[in-house]
């Protein structure tokens, strides 16, 4: 007999970096908490201990409820189930919940990158998966794993955006999530949150400057070394074309430097000097890959959908076409066929107006 589902129970997809700081986060709050995971051997000691140490931000031996790589366990057990894999899964790992989700489940994704709930949502349906609230937010933690018994956090944002695949389903659950989050505030759309990224604006545009160095592996802290005073315009031009998409969508961005300053805090009045103040940035180094998971997942699931976005809304985005050209050729992916679509959306028979009043609703 399956095991009764407890509506106080939480579940954590994915035992990554930003999976296990979530888990040591809700744990630390009183969550009941189910960690799931694909790959048991790689978090061996938090399985055979059922708590995970954080050290960091966060200090502390915190207990699991239990620690699976049964997805329909999971599922039964928990009414709440946060979704901390990679972005460029989410299709996949859709699939392989739907068979487990029931009237009165919640799927919260952690780091929806644009329009992430719509593309689940769309994933779910597609799959025949029980109607369910999806809701959606950023990554709010900066963090690495601890061998395979626990997570260094570095930081966590202040501030962030959360929504839903409506507003009905954003009202739902605006007081779960701000009780487990007091700095999330509900964003106008899916759009306003997916824009609302200072890492979508960060990654490609600072990958984009040092490409020979993080292909030969070198030694680079990517945010205090990354960008110069001439080359931080390449960064400010991304910013300029993700406000204006937003402004289309009547969803206001922040300017980087607001954004940092709300995410962290921050000195300086120049985007290079805000970056470059930011502690939490401080010790970051470049990935030693352009394969990196980032620049995936950003391409993909930002970058791909604002472009389209734009074009609907006749909104010119020369540099943000440009990155996904560019990483689409070093990556050996066409991330314009293979990335977040309107199609993946269901939006794809849409017009400019159609997909406005899809937000609104």
């Amino acid at each position: 007999m399956s095991p009764e589902r407890r509506s106080g129970e939480t579940g954590v997809l994915g035992a990554g970096s930003e999976g296990l700081a979530l888990a040591a986060h809700l744990a630390s709050r009183g969550e009941p908490v189910h960690l799931h995971t694909r790959h048991p051997g790689r978090i061996r000691a938090i399985g055979r201990s059922r708590e995970i140490r954080a050290r960091g931000l966060l200090q502390g031996r915190f207990p699991l409820a239990a620690v699976s790589s049964d997805l329909e366990e999971v599922a039964e057990r928990c009414g709440v189930l946060f979704v901390a894999t990679v972005t460029t899964a989410y299709r996949s790992v859709a699939a392989a919940l739907a068979p487990h989700l029931r009237s009165g489940h919640v799927v919260v994704l952690f780091s929806g990158k644009l329009c992430g709930s719509a593309e689940f949502g769309h994933a779910l349906a597609g799959c025949g998966a029980a109607p369910v609230d999806v809701v959606e937010t950023d990554a709010l933690f900066a963090a690495r794993a601890w061998e395979d018994e626990g997570v260094v956090i570095h930081g966590e944002k202040k501030w962030n955006l959360f929504t839903g695949l409506d507003r009905a389903a954003t009202e739902r659950h605006e007081e779960r999530l701000r009780g487990l989050f007091p700095g999330l505030e509900r964003a106008s759309c899916q759009v306003q949150r997916g824009l609302t990224d200072f890492g979508a604006v960060a990654h490609a545009t600072i990958a984009l400057a040092n490409i020979s160095r993080i292909d030969r592996a070198e030694e680079l802290l990517f945010y205090r070394e990354g960008l110069s005073e001439r080359t931080v315009v390449l960064m400010e031009q991304v910013e300029r074309e993700f406000q204006r998409v937003g402004e289309a969508y009547e969803a206001p961005v922040p300017s980087m430097v607001e954004l940092l300053d709300r995410y962290y805090g921050c000195e300086g009045e120049t985007l290079l000097e805000a970056m470059r103040s930011v502690r939490v940035y401080r010790d970051i180094t470049a990935p030693r890959s352009l394969d990196h998971r980032f620049l995936r997942e950003d391409v993909a699931s930002t970058l791909v959908p604002l472009t389209q976005l734009a074009e609907r809304a006749a909104v010119p985005t020369p540099m943000t076409d440009a990155l996904v050209s560019l990483f689409s050729a070093l990556g050996g992916e066409d991330y314009r066929r293979t990335g977040r679509t309107l199609a993946r959306l269901g939006w794809d028979g849409l017009t400019y107006d159609g997909i406005r009043r899809k937000l609104s609703r």
